[in-house]
């Protein structure tokens, strides 16, 4: 039994196109229907102004709050075929910039593919554990004045909306996340804005763990690559993901 309701922290993240990437192999930049947890915890440390290299503040968020997500919207999935100029791989040459590679005289040319996802809507929640370093107010401070734009993805994919972060208590993630998508719902219908024209019904996902903390019910685990062990040196490990059904 709690003594008290947790404090959460939700905020909305919509975009007109999203990149949440699959294990990139080859040519092919695939994308999950909903983001990462180091995408998510990369957006917040990029409104906090944290650079790449300081390593102890991402492992700071990786290790000091729990992240739980509820996708409202998704539209049809966007390709996006791209080609390159390379050097062909030889044993023993390095390119340091992308300029030096330019400048190398046996150029060749690849094409790859990278997916989009299309008018997303995902309410996400923060809450925080103890190792947590910034309040919850604080980091709602920095997504209404964020420090780095943040973006979802790619920097070609910027938020069409404000994060708009709320701080309420609730008694777990799931009911924290499902008391904002009504209160988004209402002002949804009241703008009669297009995402209602994609809602589907929601998803929830949270770590593994969190779910069976909190005594939540779900109908799946998922195992991504998307937890953080390293920013600056940007490799990641396997996280197990529940599934949750929710309902509107």
């Amino acid at each position: 039994m709690r003594s008290a309701m947790p404090e959460f922290l939700t905020f909305a993240l919509a975009a007109p196109l999203a990149a949440m990437g699959e294990v990139a192999v080859g040519e092919r930049r695939s994308s999950w229907d909903r983001p990462g947890r180091s995408a998510v915890l990369g957006l917040v440390a990029a409104c906090l102004g944290l650079t790449r290299e300081d390593e102890a503040a991402h492992a700071a968020l990786e290790t000091g709050y729990g992240l739980a997500l509820r996708r409202e919207c998704i539209g049809p999935l966007l390709a996006d075929y791209h080609t390159a100029q390379v050097p062909p791989r030889q044993r023993g040459r390095r390119f340091s910039t992308r300029a030096e590679e330019l400048a190398a005289s046996d150029l060749e040319t690849v094409l790859s593919r990278r997916d989009y996802r299309s008018d997303l809507l995902v309410l996400a929640t923060l809450w925080m554990r103890p190792a947590a370093r910034w309040p919850l107010a604080e980091i709602a401070g920095a997504m209404r004045a964020p420090a780095f734009v943040p973006y979802l993805g790619r920097k070609s994919c910027p938020l069409m909306l404000p994060m708009a972060p709320k701080l309420a208590e609730a008694v777990d993630p799931a009911v924290a996340l499902a008391a904002r998508a009504a209160a988004f719902a209402e002002w949804a219908r009241e703008q009669r804005a297009w995402l209602l024209n994609h809602r589907e019904p929601p998803v929830v996902t949270m770590d593994a763990a969190d779910a069976r903390s909190f005594g939540l019910a779900f109908q799946r685990i998922e195992v991504r690559r998307d937890g953080i062990a390293s920013r600056r040196r940007w490799q990641f490990v396997l996280r197990e993901e529940a599934v949750l059904a929710a309902t509107r």
